[in-house]
C-alpha cells in the first residue's frame, strides 16, 4: 500500500512539475525605435518590466487579466500609459505601433 502511495504522490508531483504555463504575453512597438527605456505592465500586485531594444518589448509571464502598460521614455518624449490591456492564458497580446510625443 505504500509503495502504491509513493507511485501516486510521484506521479501527481511530475504532472505539475512539467505542466506547460498558460501565461500569457504583452508586447509592442515604440516609436522613435530609440525614444524609450522600459516598459512596464500593472496588474493589481503584479508588475512585469521589459528592456526596449530597438523599439519593441515583449512583457513575458502575464497572468490572465487586466493590465495597465506604461512605456517609459527618454528625455525629450512623454511617457506613455495604456489602461485596460486584456491578456488571455496563453495567447500574445501586441500593442501594435505605440507613437512617442515630445513634451
Amino acid at each position: 500500500m505504500k509503495k502504491i502511495m509513493l507511485v501516486l504522490a510521484v506521479a501527481v508531483f511530475c504532472a505539475y512539475a512539467f505542466r506547460t504555463s498558460d501565461e500569457g504575453s504583452i508586447s509592442g512597438k515604440v516609436t522613435p525605435a530609440d525614444g524609450a527605456n522600459n516598459a512596464w505592465a500593472i496588474m493589481g500586485t503584479d508588475t512585469l518590466k521589459a528592456t526596449v531594444n530597438d523599439g519593441t518589448f515583449s512583457l513575458q509571464q502575464a497572468k490572465a487579466g487586466t493590465y495597465t502598460v506604461i512605456v517609459s521614455a527618454k528625455s525629450p518624449f512623454q511617457d506613455v500609459t495604456i489602461a485596460n490591456v486584456r491578456v488571455e492564458d496563453g495567447k500574445a497580446t501586441d500593442l501594435g505601433e505605440i507613437k512617442l510625443a515630445e513634451k
